[in-house]
């Protein structure tokens, strides 16, 4: 059944490129009212611009998420500017690869600051401004290292394993205002963050073997279930992880 999300505002963390631009995209194009979100003004600019000119009804909010007042703030603007929040996606994330041993702590500290701190504060803000109204969706993005982990990422792989759990207790603590808090974890996609291990032949080569889906996803493959989590019928889905991998949770 085709989601429908017209009449809702959509507000998309870290959309200004990548996944997260594909996610907006996504919302978009299902009817909802999307912002934009990033702290480079270039390139939310650029990405409105592009959305706009696909016919879709999209604005910017410029915004630090590991800013509790900026967040604040930011999301008082959009709801008098744009209307209520009523789909918040935490997709926000940064990654830094290197061996756990010589990893620096300052880039220990920005990956939970944005991938965990980030994600938190804003649904925390936007959550206070559902409750009142006794409706939300929260989609916070986590990831295959929610659950598997692999050589130089331990780092990132706890954010996102934190996260996991943050989603969980979101959902245990204000499913009662009728607020749906579910996540979808994306295996090995053909993204930005994912270029190095594309250009990587031997890495290539593994990751299609060891997925049985034989091959890279495509984000476009993420839309539907975000729809899905999005959408005004799926009322009674509550904290559930939806790891969208081509098999490689299912597989030994």
């Amino acid at each position: 059944m085709e989601q429908s999300l017209a009449g809702m505002v959509a507000l998309v963390t870290g959309s200004s490129r990548g996944l997260g631009l594909i996610l907006a995209r996504g919302l978009g194009r299902a009817g909802a009212t999307v912002v934009l979100n990033g702290r480079d003004r270039k390139r939310l600019t650029e990405a409105e611009t592009a959305l706009r000119e696909e016919g879709l009804d999209v604005t910017t909010q410029l915004f630090d998420i590991t800013d509790e007042a900026e967040v604040g703030v930011a999301v008082s603007e959009i709801e008098e500017r744009v209307g209520p929040i009523e789909i918040l996606v935490n997709n926000a994330g940064r990654q830094h690869r290197e061996p756990l041993e010589g990893f620096p702590r300052q880039r220990w500290d920005e990956l939970f600051e944005t991938n965990i701190t980030g994600a938190f504060l804003v649904g925390k803000a936007v959550a206070n401004r559902m409750i009142p109204r006794r409706r939300g969706k929260i989609i916070n993005i986590c990831s295959l290292q929610s659950e598997l982990g692999r050589e130089t990422i331990a780092p990132y792989a706890a954010t996102k394993g934190a996260l996991l759990m943050l989603t969980r207790g979101m959902c245990v603590d204000w499913a009662k205002y009728n607020i749906q808090v579910n996540a979808l974890a994306p295996g090995y996609f053909e993204t930005e963050m994912t270029q190095p291990l594309r250009d990587n032949e031997e890495f290539d080569r593994w990751l299609r073997k060891r997925t049985p889906a034989g091959k890279w996803g495509d984000p476009e493959e993420l839309i539907p279930p975000l729809l899905l989590f999005a959408s005004p019928q799926s009322t009674f889905i509550q904290g559930q992880i939806l790891y969208v991998d081509g098999g490689i949770t299912a597989a030994v």
